[in-house]
């Protein structure tokens, strides 16, 4: 430990450890072994390591290659599209997390795509069964882990919520 603390040390001001085959580029491991030291306590001989920080660009290469944005993946669940039609293989009541309690209605829908996903049913009552087809959009459902699709009301084999009578 002390061996990596002196290391450390001689690495904040500067000094280089020995190490003759010493010829690190920016690209290579940042790690570097050093020649054996023998242990004083065992006789055997330890590796010792040694810790070597990365060059910086310089402005002129950062002016080069421009700014470096990361390419993030889309958390869109239907890749890009607005809209997916699928087909209900199963109804499902789900339950929400902590503060909330009412059951949410969702179905396990197969879409277009292939994929197999859960979607909420928005509204007050439905009629959904296995084989009825709908049209999912993207929306989650913020209390509801996992449910990521929203069904479209009044397309296909889903109707539009019935007025409650007063």
């Amino acid at each position: 430990m002390n061996l990596l603390r002196k290391g450390m040390s001689l690495l904040s001001i500067g000094l280089r450890t020995q190490c003759p085959a010493y010829s690190a580029t920016p690209t290579q491991a940042l790690i570097r072994r050093v020649a054996p030291i023998t242990d004083l306590l065992t006789g055997s001989n330890i590796q010792a390591t040694s810790v070597l920080s990365r060059t910086m660009a310089s402005l002129a290469q950062m002016h080069k290659t421009g700014p470096h944005i990361k390419k993030r993946k889309s958390r869109n669940p239907l890749n890009g599209n607005p809209f997916a039609k699928g087909v209900i293989l199963k109804t499902l009541i789900r339950k929400p997390k902590k503060p909330n309690s009412a059951n949410r209605k969702c179905v396990l829908v197969r879409l277009s795509s292939g994929r197999e996903m859960i979607a909420y049913v928005p509204g007050i009552g439905h009629n959904l069964q296995e084989h009825n087809i709908v049209l999912v959009r993207v929306g989650r459902v913020k209390d509801c882990p996992g449910v990521k699709l929203k069904c479209v009301r009044g397309k296909f084999d889903l109707p539009h919520v019935i007025k409650q009578k007063v």
